[in-house]
């Protein structure tokens, strides 16, 4: 049922706590080692309209919580972080529900290391982001980006890109209940009629419940929503968190352990056509942007005749009739203890738990296949013969009835995504000593071990294409044999294990960092299925007598196998910042690794090699200034990378494609600048431009090259400007940004392109308090996404020579409205 009634009642939050806030960095060690006990000279600044430039070797903007309450509620975190230069982001929705692309100076959600609270949130398998999984955005304090290298501790497997470091606020001193209530609805051109959105948000903060300080919180919310683009579909999400905080004593101890657990269901949407051009591509009007699907929704599914061997038909199939449900959930613990008067101790332990899947349907035909096997078969697609789609087909022994008609001759419909479950445990411990008031010096280790089993089991479907379940591993359909036939069996666990060092001293104006880290990765491998090419193919045959049947009739393919994959580098990275006033000069130097992800090393499995992983040395430069009114930081930067590797989702295949770039090198430029003259305006310009290029030319058979030296890579935008200014008038406050995106290309060697488009936003804001004070910590807030409506494409995979399979519509024009109640 739609949330249309909702009531609320709260507080706004507050920082709470005796003890200094951790800042800047993503683990709590490196919160501390960063700001004590070292006074770095110059003035110590807060942030301006909502952005801080941190006072650090590397370059970082900091986005922290009086701006995120500006954006529409809900909105995921990494659209307002759009607002920093050298990032991208495209939404798949207004309401940030759906998911998108993502990019730090042109490095995409792979090579990015996202932390909650100091905890990984990147796939531990492919290194993939879910945008749409983030914490709501009213439990933010602040969110970092650091636009280069990461923190010596840090827990990724791949980060070469950046970082983005997300820290929730911690529960507030005084008792209070926070509500927010959301409708939204589209109004763009091009009529795409009523498509509501519903939101509500409530917190109760206890207060301080004994005399040391012990606080805590509890946050739930639930949103809903209509398909943006298409006749069928929506969004139903829901989001639970909690936080206990506990000081021990006064100087600066504690204790932190808080949960998240996010559920959400969810179509694929707003893809409703390949891409080969800008001129022949089907979305260039408004109304174009909204579609009925090709399958006929509503429709049924190909009733079935017993004696006759039934077909099938195309309910249930269009891509945007996929779910991709994930249930997501974590345990993370935050704490610091003195262990004397010079040396501290940080421990972050964390447990994550995922289960998720995405995909469509398959054919199962209730018999063996043509050379007489039972399982999951990759071959081309018989409902699309002509377009050579190749996809798994299910073949169930003889005897198994899918569609109940009495007979087992059929060709039937089924659901059939590809399904993870995670469970992924890590700890994050720092040792930190104080030499003087002005040397110290700190160790760490860091560990990270995933369980990943990833399966490809298949379900029914209801007489009207719908899932019997989200998620057929509850309950697959089996053969006669008991066994369910699938499209891929593996199980991997990852683990790292990291130890490290770093020094930080002042010398008057000059401060130094040096670190290093040695990270040991380990992949342990077992493939299940048959693999049938290096792209990590697989035909899962069912039983091991039927197997060696298979493998004997196909001798280039490779039996089910395990392999251990072990990648370690020693990783040093060097910082200094010379501070004049309130001004200062950074540099910085790292060296990063990328391990392959699960799919590159599953297909290396048919060729016996290894992949090589992609290395990096990393360059920044630039200047800042900081102070009450101004917050302002330009840098160069310089980034060559060798192994370059580049992946791409293929909604196709359902798997992700990596290639090799070789050598590359990347450089630009980002800058911005937030200035607030007078306490009721202030004004932010941010901007940025990337250049890159590929070496060599890259071989893409024996004797065969793809034309991509001197080439940019692709996906990522040349360039980016944008702005936001806002102001107060009286009990009303009016704020509007704009971003301008340059073009992109989707292949790498620069024949497809995707032009420059420009979003607006605007938010305003009714102060309640103001025209009643009994309603001093209340408002209404009504933000307007796409303000001009601009039609244009967002985000989009890529290739090498071609395009990518599919590109996704930018967000519409819509309108969300609020009301925010506290007490």
């Amino acid at each position: 049922m739609k949330l249309k009634y909702l009531l609320a009642a709260s507080v706004v939050s507050l920082a709470a706590t005796t003890v200094a806030t951790p800042a800047f960095a993503q683990s709590t060690g490196s919160s501390d080692f960063d700001n004590e006990p070292i006074i770095v000279t110059g003035k110590r600044a807060s942030d301006v309209a909502g952005v801080e430039v941190p006072d650090s070797p590397k370059a970082k903007v900091q986005i922290g919580s009086e701006l995120i309450g500006r954006q529409a509620p809900g909105q995921t975190i990494n659209d307002i972080l759009n607002l920093v230069p050298g990032v991208s982001f495209t939404n798949n929705d207004p309401y940030g529900s759906l998911g998108g692309s993502f990019t730090i100076r042109g490095f995409s959600s792979d090579r990015i290391s996202q932390t909650f609270d100091g905890i990984p949130l990147n796939d531990s398998g492919n290194y993939a982001l879910y945008t749409n999984q983030q914490v709501d955005p009213e439990l933010i304090e602040y969110a970092t980006v650091s636009l280069g290298s990461t923190d010596v501790d840090s827990p990724t497997a791949s980060a070469a890109g950046g970082t983005i470091n997300i820290r929730t606020k911690n529960p507030d001193a005084d008792f209070g209940v926070l509500t927010s209530v959301t409708y939204g609805n589209l109004i763009a051109r091009g009529n795409p009629g009523d498509r509501p959105m519903y939101r509500f948000f409530g917190k109760i903060e206890t207060g301080e419940l004994t005399s040391s300080g012990l606080s805590a919180y509890i946050a739930a919310s639930r949103t809903q929503n209509d398909s943006v683009f298409s006749n069928y579909g929506g969004v139903d999400k829901q989001q639970y968190n909690a936080k206990i905080f506990q000081p021990l004593g006064d100087n600066g101890d504690f204790i932190s352990i808080a949960g998240h657990y996010n559920q959400n269901r969810n179509n694929f949407n707003g893809s409703p056509s390949n891409f080969s051009g800008i001129e022949t591509y089907a979305i260039q009007d408004p109304e174009d942007r909204f579609y009925t699907l090709s399958d006929g929704t509503p429709c049924t599914l190909v009733s079935g005749v017993q004696g006759v061997q039934d077909r099938y038909n195309s309910c249930g199939t269009p891509f945007e009739r996929r779910y991709n449900p994930s249930n997501t959930g974590n345990i993370r613990g935050n704490s610091r203890f003195t262990l004397s008067d010079n040396l501290i101790l940080t421990v972050d332990p964390s447990f994550q738990y995922v289960k998720a899947n995405g995909g469509g349907t398959s054919i199962g035909f209730e018999g063996f296949s043509p050379d007489g096997f039972t399982g999951g078969i990759f071959q081309t697609d018989p409902r699309n013969p002509q377009r050579n789609n190749r996809s798994t087909q299910y073949y169930y022994f003889g005897g198994v009835d899918l569609n109940g008609d009495g007979d087992t001759l059929d060709y039937v419909t089924i659901l059939s995504p590809s399904h993870t479950q995670t469970r992924r445990y890590g700890v994050i411990a720092n040792l930190i000593y104080d030499i003087d008031d002005a040397n110290r010096i700190r160790l760490a280790y860091t560990f990270d071990r995933a369980r990943h089993r990833q399966t490809g089991t298949a379900g029914s479907l209801l007489n009207n294409g719908e899932p019997v379940d989200v998620f057929p591993i509850n309950d697959p359909l089996l053969d006669v044999n008991g066994v369910a036939p699938q499209k891929r069996n593996r199980l991997s666990y990852a683990t790292l294990n990291q130890i490290s060092a770093e020094y930080r001293g002042e010398f008057n104006d000059l401060v130094v960092q040096l670190g290093v880290r040695a990270p040991f990765f380990t992949r342990d491998l077992n493939q299940y299925c048959v693999t049938t090419d290096t792209s990590g193919n697989v035909n899962c045959i069912n039983g091991d007598a039927a197997i060696a049947d298979y493998v004997a009739l196909n001798p280039n393919y490779l039996a089910p196998a395990s392999a251990k994959y072990k990648y370690d580098k020693l990783l040093p990275n060097v910082g200094l910042t010379y501070n004049f006033g309130n001004a200062s000069v950074f540099a910085s130097y790292a060296k990063n690794l990328s391990v392959p992800g699960t799919d590159a090393l599953y297909g290396s499995l048919l060729a016996g090699v290894a992949p090589t992983p992609e290395t990096s040395d990393a360059f920044d430069l630039g200047v800042r200034y900081r102070s009450g009114q101004i917050q302002a930081q330009v840098s160069g930067w310089f980034n060559r990378y060798k192994n370059r590797l580049a992946t791409a989702y293929d909604p196709i295949l359902d798997l992700n494609v990596t290639r090799n770039l070789g050598t590359v090198d990347k450089y630009g430029v980002d800058g911005s600048i937030a200035w607030k003259p007078i306490s009721d305006f202030s004004v932010y310009v941010f901007g940025s431009y990337l250049k890159s290029e590929i070496k060599e030319d890259v071989q893409t058979g024996a004797n065969s090259f793809a034309a991509t030296a001197g080439k940019r890579e692709s996906g990522a935008p040349i360039y980016t400007l944008g702005g936001r200014a806002q102001g107060r008038l009286g009990p009303v406050e009016i704020g509007a940004q704009v971003k301008r995106t340059g073009k992109r290309y989707l292949n790498d060697i620069n024949t497809i392109e995707l032009p420059a488009y420009t979003v607006a936003d605007l938010d305003v804001r009714l102060n309640l308090g103001e025209l009643n004070e009994d309603l001093e910590k209340a408002y209404i807030q009504v933000n307007v996404t796409n303000l001009f409506d601009q039609v244009y494409i967002g985000s989009a995979s890529t290739g090498l020579t071609t395009s990518g399979a599919f590109v996704n519509i930018g967000p519409p024009r819509a309108i969300t409205a609020s009301l925010v109640w506290g007490f």
